[in-house]
């Protein structure tokens, strides 16, 4: 399996690692893409979060995704790029008080995917 991660911050990408603890087999892949926007440093946190903690799962490779358009399309030309078999993202930026609801990238992300996509809950 090719999973990929969608991240920009630290808390989703620990959600996403969680999830896929528990998915990965030998032979699995994992892309891991951030698309930063203003706070370079926390994707690239993000980025260095699912190399330790997938470390010994699966193969693992992270990627920078510098996009002037849109980072739900972004996402998802890296998903079909990567001939992604499932895409895991967080519900919303991962900024404080951001609420439970899936944000307007997310949903886009779920409705143009051609693929599976698991919404994970931020880690707590």
């Amino acid at each position: 399996m090719q999973y990929l991660v969608a991240t920009d911050s630290v808390h989703t990408t620990a959600a996403a690692c969680d999830f896929l603890e528990d998915c990965l087999d030998g032979g699995d892949s994992v892309a891991v893409v951030t698309v930063p926007d203003a706070d370079t440093r926390d994707a690239a946190d993000a980025l260095n979060v699912a190399n330790a903690r997938l470390l010994g799962y699966a193969d693992v490779t992270t990627e920078r995704l510098d996009s002037d358009g849109d980072p739900a399309s972004a996402i998802l030309a890296a998903a079909t790029e990567r001939n992604a078999d499932t895409i895991a993202i967080g519900p919303h930026a991962g900024t404080d008080g951001a609420g439970p609801a899936m944000g307007s990238t997310a949903r886009r992300i779920v409705e143009g995917a051609d693929v599976p996509v698991v919404v994970v809950p931020p880690s707590l």
